[in-house]
């Protein structure tokens, strides 16, 4: 079973998804926190997601691309930016089409979790590709 476990904690795309999990509950946490304080969706989403870059910006960038370089800090919050635009887009639009922001924020976690990936994995902690 540990050999198992080790295994697959040696692949990066395994370790996102449960470091990402942690983060994202992290993150959805404080937003549901805020939202249940009756704070507008807007600034929930800010909350959790100011909070969610300090908290992620160790773990992902440690865990889950074994970088340990804290230079790359303005990187990750542009990624943040980026992400919390669309992700307040996505809750403008689904808030409009009836749903709760409870709901909004939960639908919105996977699509804004890989775009974070894609994002963090080519702008943020890039690994030099050797070229043949």
């Amino acid at each position: 079973m540990i050999k198992l476990v080790k295994r697959f904690w040696s692949s990066r795309i395994f370790r996102f998804l449960v470091i990402g999990f942690v983060n994202t509950l992290f993150g959805y946490g404080v937003f549901a926190f805020f939202i249940f304080l009756h704070f507008h969706y807007v600034l929930a989403a800010l909350v959790a997601t100011v909070l969610g870059v300090i908290f992620s910006f160790n773990t992902i960038g440690r865990i889950v691309f074994e970088k340990n370089e804290n230079k790359l800090i303005l990187k990750f919050i542009c990624v943040y930016i980026v992400t919390y635009l669309l992700n307040i887009l996505g809750l403008r639009i689904l808030n409009n089409t009836g749903f709760s922001s409870y709901v909004s924020g939960a639908i919105l976690i996977l699509p804004m979790a890989l775009i974070a990936y894609v994002l963090n994995s080519e702008f943020v902690f890039r690994t030099s590709r050797i070229s043949k």
